[in-house]
Parts: C-alpha cells; structure tokens; sequence
C-alpha cells in the first residue's frame, strides 16, 4: 500500500478557492489512479474526482464539475485537486486515495476500488 499524504485544507469564504495536494515517498503515482473523495458526519464517503494512470482522462462527480480540476504533476509526483467557487456544500474532510498500481483504462469514483488512501484534510467553507 501507498502511503499518501493530503495537504492544502482549510477555511475558505464562499467563493473562494483552495488547491489539494496528494503526494507519496513511495513509488511513483503515475502508475496509480488517483482519486479525490470526501466525507462529512453521518454521510458516506463520496467521490469527487478521479485520475488515469494510463492516459491522464479525467471524471468528475456532477456536484463539482466546472469547479473543480484535477491535475498530475509528475516531476513532483504530485496530484492535485484544484477548487474553485466554493460553496458551504463542499465543506467536507477530503481524501486522496489510490487504485493500482499498474492499471490500464480508466478511474472511476468507487470508494471499494481503492486500496490505498490518505489520513484527510478538512475543508470549510464558510463566511
């Protein structure tokens, strides 16, 4: 298993933006999917972004398309999950987390395929 380590929460007005960053010591992401989850209280972790290994394609939940974008560094083994117009809704503890390694085809946003995940940064957004 990776071990992955999420930063750049925070607090955030409405509107405003923030970027997330998931990287490792181990390995290399390329090799990995790669996946933005989040989470509030009482609610099941849900997925918001996803990465390719393969060939970088990209998928996004409705909720945060046009919004959200997220990226690979590979020079910095680094993904990154850039926010824009936050609203209240988005107030979560996101996660990085990591399906591979290896893979052709596609991510997808199942939490059960990815074996690998981060300890969580809190976001809030709130005036």
């Amino acid at each position: 298993q990776l071990q992955l380590v999420e930063s750049g929460g925070g607090l955030v007005q409405p509107g405003g933006s923030l970027r997330l960053s998931c990287g490792t010591s181990r390995l290399t992401l390329n090799y990995f999917h790669i996946g933005w989850f989040r989470q509030v209280p009482g609610k099941e972790r849900e997925g918001v972004s996803c990465i390719s290994s393969s060939n970088g394609n990209t998928i996004y939940a409705d909720s945060v398309k046009g919004r959200f974008t997220i990226s690979r560094d590979t020079a910095k083994n680094t993904v990154y999950l850039q926010m824009n117009s936050l609203n209240p809704e988005d107030t979560a503890v996101y996660y990085c987390a990591a399906e591979g390694p290896s893979l052709g085809g596609l991510c997808g946003l199942k939490t059960v395929a990815f074996g690998s995940w981060g300890q969580g940064t809190q976001v809030t957004v709130s005036a």
